[in-house]
C-alpha cells in the first residue's frame, strides 16, 4: 500500500498554499460558488459569479431576488432553475436559522438545502480553516482509488477511509491538493502518469 505519509509530503511540497478554485471573498459567496459547481467547472462558475456576486451581496439578497433574473445569471452553469430554487431556499434557511451568517458547523451546512459534506468542507476547510472532514469530490474519489488509498465507491467512504489516515491537521489542506492533483495530473482521460509525483509508486503503473 502506498505510504499515506509520503503522499501528504509529496503534496505538500507540490501544493503548499492549495486551495479551492472558486473565487469568493466572503463564506457565502464561498457556499454559493460551491451550490453552482455541481457538475460545472469551477472557470465557469468564476465567470458567472463575476456577474452573480456584485448584483446579490447577502444572503436576504437572493432570498428575495427576482427568481427568473436570478436563473438567466446562472444559466451557463447548468440546471439553473434547479440552482436557483437550492441557492434561494438555502439563503432564506439563512435568514431564518442564522441571521443570513453562514454556520460554522458540519450539522448545521449540511441541514441547508444543496449543501452535502462535500460542500459543507469545502466552507469550512476554506473559509475557515475548520478541519471538519476532508473533501472527497470526483478529482478526490478518482486519485484515491487508483492509488489504493480506497477500495469504496461512494464520497462518504472514501473520506472516512481518507480521515483515518490523514492526521486531522492535515486535512484542510489535503483535500484541495488531491483536487489539484487530480484536475491537472491524475485526470479522467489521458492521466499525465509520466509528470506525476507518484508514479513511483502508483499501483496503476503495475497493471
Amino acid at each position: 500500500m502506498v505510504s499515506m505519509s509520503m503522499v501528504i509530503e509529496r503534496l505538500q511540497t507540490k501544493f503548499p498554499d492549495a486551495r479551492y478554485e472558486l473565487d469568493w471573498t466572503t463564506p457565502l459567496e464561498l457556499l454559493i460558488a460551491t451550490i453552482l459547481a455541481a457538475q460545472c467547472t469551477d472557470v465557469r462558475v468564476n465567470k458567472v459569479t463575476k456577474t452573480l456576486f456584485p448584483k446579490y451581496r447577502t444572503a436576504k439578497d437572493y432570498a428575495e431576488a427576482n427568481t427568473e433574473e436570478l436563473e438567466q445569471i446562472l444559466q451557463p452553469t447548468g440546471a439553473y432553475r434547479q440552482k436557483a430554487k437550492a441557492v434561494q431556499e438555502t439563503c432564506r434557511a439563512l435568514c431564518e436559522r442564522h441571521g443570513g451568517e453562514v454556520p460554522q458547523t458540519m450539522a448545521e451546512l449540511t441541514a441547508l438545502r444543496g449543501v452535502a459534506r462535500k460542500t459543507a468542507n469545502v466552507v469550512l476547510n476554506n473559509a475557515w480553516d475548520i478541519p471538519s472532514g476532508i473533501i472527497v469530490d470526483t478529482h478526490v474519489a478518482r486519485v484515491s482509488q487508483r492509488m489504493g488509498l480506497t477500495t469504496q465507491a461512494k464520497p462518504e467512504a472514501i473520506e472516512r477511509d481518507l480521515m483515518n489516515m490523514v492526521p486531522e491537521a492535515r486535512w484542510t489542506k489535503f483535500g484541495p491538493a488531491m483536487v489539484l492533483h487530480g484536475r491537472y495530473t491524475c485526470t479522467a482521460k489521458a492521466p499525465q502518469c509520466g509528470d506525476c509525483m507518484f508514479s513511483d509508486v502508483c499501483p496503476r503503473n503495475d497493471v
